[in-house]
């Protein structure tokens, strides 16, 4: 007898840089990698109510030279480490590495992945029984909101200063504007289970 699939599961996304570490442009040095404010108080939270997580980044360096394909897997493994310091676990950690005007010509395309496209969080939707109409997508910039209302998404917005250029259009207004990933946590928790 076979077993029926599981129903498809809610789950937090959440952008890298500026999000859940301190944004270090075209860092991959895993010492040099700091969380950001509330993150670890965040994957707590998270770990706490049992959401799948996935890391979801636009890693254009690899297309622009600026670090190979390879260096990714140590940051990787570094992030993996900080959810462990929260007793939680990334389910997988999706990278864009491509860049329409790159300089490494295996990377330089125009593609699905790199957000705002959501062609990430849609991968991980299949490969992993997402439900992305109930999952959250929670980034520094309006292409990480835009990039998680095109995938079906609700969106929260950290308004760390990182967005600079405040480009309104369709489905870049945020569903929720925080100041740090605990508020945002707090947040989705309370969208989720309200008292």
């Amino acid at each position: 007898m076979t077993q029926a699939p599981l129903s498809p599961r809610a789950a937090v996304f959440i952008d890298k840089d500026g999000t859940l570490l301190d944004d270090v442009p075209w860092n991959v040095d895993p010492h040099h990698m700091r969380l950001a404010p509330g993150a670890l108080d965040a994957l707590r939270v998270f770990a706490s109510h049992g959401v799948p997580l996935f890391v979801i980044s636009n890693q254009s360096g690899v297309a622009l030279g600026k670090f190979e394909r390879h260096a990714l897997d140590e940051v990787e493994a570094r992030l993996q480490a900080f959810a462990a310091q929260a007793g939680a676990a990334f389910t997988q950690i999706y990278w864009c590495p491509h860049h329409p005007r790159g300089v490494v010509p295996e990377y330089t395309q125009s593609c699905d992945c790199r957000k705002p496209e959501p062609g990430m969080l849609l991968r991980a939707a299949r490969e992993h029984g997402i439900d992305l109409s109930r999952s959250w997508f929670i980034g520094d910039i309006l292409d990480d909101v835009e990039a998680g209302h095109r995938a079906g998404c609700r969106s929260v917005l950290i308004d760390n200063g990182n967005e600079t250029e405040w480009l309104r259009g369709e489905g870049r207004e945020p569903d929720i504007v925080v100041k740090n990933m605990r508020e945002a946590a707090m947040a989705i928790v309370d969208a989720e289970c309200p008292a």
